[in-house]
C-alpha cells in the first residue's frame, strides 16, 4: 500500500469517526462509499474491510464470511479502524456541544448528499 493510499485511508477513518462521533454514523453510511468512490473498491471489499474494521463491536460473523472469501483488505481495515477510534473521541466531544436541532439537520444533510452521490452516479 502506497502513501498517498495509506492518507486517503487514514482520512476516510478519521472523517468516519468524526461522523459517528457527530451524528452517530460511519461505518456504512461514510466509510463504504468513500472505500468505493476514492479508492475503487468493489461494494464486497469495502463492505468487508468496514465489518473487519469494526469487527469486535459488531458485525464479526458477517466480517468473517467476507474474509473467507477474499472480500477484506486487512491493512486497510486496521489503519481505518485506528483513525475511526481517533475520530469518534473528537466527534463525540464535539457532538455534546452542537444544539440538538442543529444536529438533526447536519445529520440530514449528509445522508441526502450521499444518497444522491450514489443515486446520479454511473
Amino acid at each position: 500500500m502506497d502513501w498517498q493510499t495509506s492518507g486517503i485511508i487514514a482520512l476516510i477513518g478519521i472523517a468516519g469517526g468524526l461522523l459517528s462521533g457527530v451524528l452517530g454514523l460511519g461505518g456504512a453510511i461514510i466509510i463504504i462509499p468513500a472505500l468505493v468512490m476514492l479508492l475503487g473498491f468493489s461494494q464486497q471489499m469495502a463492505q468487508g474491510t468496514a465489518l473487519i474494521m469494526m469487527v469486535l463491536p459488531v458485525g464479526a460473523l458477517a466480517a468473517f464470511q467476507y474474509y473467507q472469501k477474499g472480500f477484506v483488505d486487512m491493512k486497510s481495515a486496521l489503519l481505518l479502524a485506528g483513525f475511526f477510534f481517533i475520530g469518534g473521541y473528537f466527534g463525540a466531544k464535539l457532538a455534546t456541544e452542537i444544539p440538538q436541532d442543529l444536529l438533526k439537520k447536519l445529520f440530514a444533510v449528509v445522508l441526502i448528499a450521499i444518497a444522491f452521490k450514489m443515486w446520479f452516479q454511473k
